[in-house]
Order: structure tokens, then sequence, then C-alpha cells
């Protein structure tokens, strides 16, 4: 995992119309960046769908929101249609962007280990910086969390 104060590691991804998105073409503006494990699953829908709730008042702080997940653009554009979505989600099949974050990790289920994705998010500063960090991130209350800090670290 990554360190607030750390430069965040540049990358350049499919968005869900397989538009390449780069995280340097964003700098001058703040970015929260959430990693997810899948499309169309009930916590990654609920995260997805919060933070579209609240796509105005991020909008109002001049913050861009980016999810990232291992599924395809073509999966992407589905579950935006499906869930009415306002949000960008960047596509990352090889995992750099994820392991680059720290948010691929050895995960277990049923006595059972295999590589996943750790639901966690970062908030850039407009200098390219981590400006904070979740590592584990619980869906209930988290946008508002992550509005909370914004507006904390906005002053």
């Amino acid at each position: 995992m990554r360190n607030v104060g750390d430069k965040a590691p540049d990358f350049s991804l499919a968005d869900q119309n397989e538009m390449t998105v780069s995280l340097s073409e964003l700098r001058g503006k703040w970015v929260v960046l959430y990693f997810y494990p899948k499309d169309n699953t009930p916590g990654c829908t609920a995260e997805a769908c919060d933070f579209t709730a609240s796509c105005g008042e991020f909008s109002r702080l001049d913050v861009e929101i980016l999810g990232v997940s291992p599924d395809s653009a073509k999966s992407h554009r589905n579950f935006i249609q499906k869930q009415n979505l306002g949000i960008t989600l960047l596509s990352d099949p090889d995992h750099k962007v994820l392991e680059s974050y720290g948010a691929w990790q050895k995960k277990s289920m049923y006595g059972r280990e295999y590589m996943g994705v750790q639901r966690s998010t970062f908030i850039i500063d407009a200098q390219g910086r981590l400006a904070y960090i979740w590592p584990k991130v619980t869906v209930k209350g988290h946008v508002e969390e992550v509005q909370k800090k914004l507006a904390e670290l906005k002053g």
C-alpha cells in the first residue's frame, strides 16, 4: 500500500467508452480514485450508486471520481447503463494499476486463498500526491467520509 504524501503512481487506462484516461492529464484537479472488485455485485453497486448520488457535491468541490476494477470496458458500459451511473469507470484487466496502488492483494474465502481487489480509496491532490488513503473500505457511509475528508483537505 502507498503512503500519504507519496506521488500517486501515474496510469493510463481505458474508460467505459474505451477512451484513454491518464492521471497525468488530470494534474491541477483533485481526484478520488477508488478500487472495487467487480461490476454489478451488491457492494460494488452500492458504492458506485453512492458516488453517483453525490456527483453534484464532488463537482462543486472540483473533484474527479474514477472507479477502477479488472472488468472490461464493455462490462463497465453495461454496469453504468444498468445502474444509471454518473461516474467514470476504468478497466485494469492486467492489474497493473491495482498492483501499483497496493489494491491487488492476497485474499481468502472458505479457506481458499486467491488474489483479488482490496476495496480501497485514494484522494489525490492537484499536485499528484496522495492526500488521504482508505486501505480497506466499508461501503456504508464511505462516500460521506470521502466528502468530509475532501472538505477538510481543501480547506
